[in-house]
Formats: C-alpha cells, structure tokens, sequence
C-alpha cells in the first residue's frame, strides 16, 4: 500500500465526507493504493455515524472510536499502530489541511528520501491572539530542539516514512513535537514544505490558549528526557555536588570567621545567629536530596526493561 492517511477527529460530522471525497479524488488521480484511519476522538456529535457511513461506501476508509475524548496525541498514535501504508500522511478534520498537498509530500518521502516532512503554513487565516504565541513557541521549539529549519512543529500536515511512525511513541500532548520525537529516535532527515492553509469552513476550533502553557511544559519534558533520561544522575547528581559544596564552603567560611575572631581577641556571636549559616545549611540539604534523586534515578532506569533498547536501521548477518 502507498499512502496510509491518519485523521484525528472531534466533533468534525459536517466536513467528514467532504474531506474523504477530497482525498480519495487525489488519491484516485495520482493512481495511489490508499487507506484512511479516521480516529474518532471521543465526538459527542454524530463524527462516528458519519465515519460508518463513508466505511460503508469505501472500504479505503476505516475507523476507531474512542470511548472518551483522550485528545489527539492517543489519536495519532492509535493510527499510528494501525497504518500500513510505506507513506504515513497526516492532517486535521476541519478542512484547513488540502489534500492537494499529498502527491508532493509522498514524493519528497519516496524520492528525496526524507524520513520526515512537515507542513508550514506560512500564510494563515488565524487571528493575531494565536498567530503570534504559536510564533513565540516555534522559535522557542527550534532553538531546544535544535531543528532549525522547521518553522511550523504544530502543523497537522506532515508525511512520515513508515519505519517512523512505528518506532516513536506519541502520548500525552507530544503531537506538538513529532519532528522532535523522531529526530531522538534517530530519523534526523527531515524537511519542511510551504503548504496551504484554508480557513475553517465548519465548527469551531478545539484548541485553547492553555495549549501554549502546556506545550512548554512538554518541550522541557522532552527536552530533559532526551538529555539525561538514560543517565539522570548526569543532570541531578552534578547539579546536587555542586549545592553541596557551595553550602559546606559557606559553612566553613562562617565557621573559620569565629575561630578567627576568637583567637584575635576580636568580638564574635554564635554561627547559628548569622543568617549565612542558615542559607548554606539548606544549600547542603538541597544537594544531598538532588544527589539522592540522581541516585534513586538511575536505580530505576538500571532496572527498566527498555535499558538497552537501541534503535538499528540495518544489521548484516
């Protein structure tokens, strides 16, 4: 199968069919072999009657319903698992994604030999409250990701090699770092492309402005993660010494001065009646706790079972 299209929907009944007509269209005239996963993420509208219906008519098109709305990382990676297709596409419900754009991004996967490609959507139909945060948060996103040429990690239009999307795991609200994901998986072919984005034609968006709080929050997850998941004693246990030795420094700093003044005849107090005693005393118990917790950390990740769980791309035997 050439083309394996994921679609995470909420409450999306009304551009459903004409989203699927669209697609199969393109499909149908760049003579691919298609299937469509339409991932109904727990819709209180009638999105999963529309998705029996349009499975009745084409058998390309498949569904799964979720019991509850999980939110659209699960969605993508419930499709994820089921794709067969050799190029992965994904993209939006709501019919700001052109399917227009599938020929050009499953070649820019099958001949250039990208591993990964993402949509920009240069010019958008979105007002100033959400075009300038998702601004902010892509240059902040570029800069610790370290993925200079992609300017749009949020698009839902990107195209996958097979192989990537079967060996990232997408949970939580990490579908906002994809690019990211597979680049620490070891998929660092990636590029973007301009495509077009269509004002939305049905409904109401889905997304609020918590998004861009939360989608920090997961950067420096990810972040942290890729770093020093594997050795947190690295992050933790140099962090906790370094405290450590700055508070037991202070206090012998504290501690000498006493001595000095006492041996020179110069007036002195108690060290627990100086302020600096305090501070250095909580600096050594703050390195000893991030010491232990660099300690405990990698107690726990000696014992994961994915301890030694490295991605090959090829083997000779």
């Amino acid at each position: 199968m050439d083309i394996s299209v994921v679609v995470p929907l909420y409450n999306e009944a009304e551009s459903l069919p004409e989203l699927v007509a669209w697609i199969e269209r393109v499909m149908k005239e760049n003579d691919f072999s298609y299937e469509v996963l339409l991932i109904n993420d727990g819709s209180t509208d009638d999105s999963w009657k529309v998705v029996n219906e349009l499975h009745e008519a084409n058998d390309c098109v498949k569904g799964v319903c979720f019991r509850r709305n999980y939110g659209k990382s699960p969605a993508l990676f419930t499709g994820f698992e089921r794709a067969q297709g050799d190029v992965v596409i994904t993209m939006d419900a709501d019919l700001q994604d052109s399917p227009d754009e599938i020929p050009e991004l499953y070649s820019m996967i099958v001949n250039d030999g990208y591993d990964l490609v993402s949509g920009w959507k240069k010019k958008r139909y979105d007002p100033l409250s959400k075009t300038i945060p998702t601004k902010l948060f892509n240059a902040t996103a570029r800069k610790v990701s370290g993925i200079k040429n992609l300017h749009d990690f949020n698009c839902g239009l990107k195209a996958y090699r097979k192989d990537v999307v079967k060996h990232i795991e997408v949970y939580g609200d990490m579908h906002r770092y994809v690019p990211y994901l597979a680049k620490n998986a070891g998929f660092d072919k990636i590029a973007e492309k301009v495509v077009q984005h269509r004002a939305r034609k049905y409904g109401v968006t889905k997304f609020g402005l918590d998004r861009f709080v939360n989608g920090y929050l997961d950067l420096i997850t990810l972040w942290f993660h890729a770093k020093f998941g594997v050795k947190p004693m690295h992050f933790f246990g140099l962090l906790g010494s370094l405290m450590f030795f700055i508070g037991f420094i202070s206090c012998a700093v504290v501690g000498g001065l006493k001595l000095y003044n006492m041996y020179t005849g110069h007036p002195y107090t108690l060290v627990t009646n100086s302020p600096y005693f305090y501070l250095a005393l909580t600096s050594m118990i703050l390195g000893t706790q991030l010491f232990l917790t660099g300690f405990l950390g990698e107690l726990i990740t000696r014992n994961s079972p994915e301890r030694n769980h490295y991605e090959i791309s090829e083997e000779l035997k």
